[in-house]
């Protein structure tokens, strides 16, 4: 695969690549360059804190008392053998 570097300095990474290292739009990476002038690029991982507020909040919480009523249903369900 081959990409050409613009007068920005900027380099598109062809879709092939993008697919096989699953990146999206706004995704990080990593270079790494050794001491052969080999260049290595490793998609960052997203930390937990980096994926928060990206759910929305449940609807309604669950109470303890809700707990306990589904624990004890559960206790006393069907007989299965």
């Amino acid at each position: 695969m081959q990409a050409t570097i613009t007068s920005k300095g900027q380099i598109t990474l062809p879709k092939p690549l993008r697919d096989r290292l699953r990146l999206h739009a706004g995704d990080k990476v990593d270079f790494f360059l050794d001491a052969d002038g080999r260049v290595e690029m490793v998609p960052k991982k997203r930390s937990l804190k980096e994926l928060k507020g990206m759910l929305p909040p449940p609807v309604r919480g669950v109470t303890l008392e809700d707990m306990e009523r589904a624990i004890a249903q559960g206790a006393g369900g069907d007989d299965r053998d």
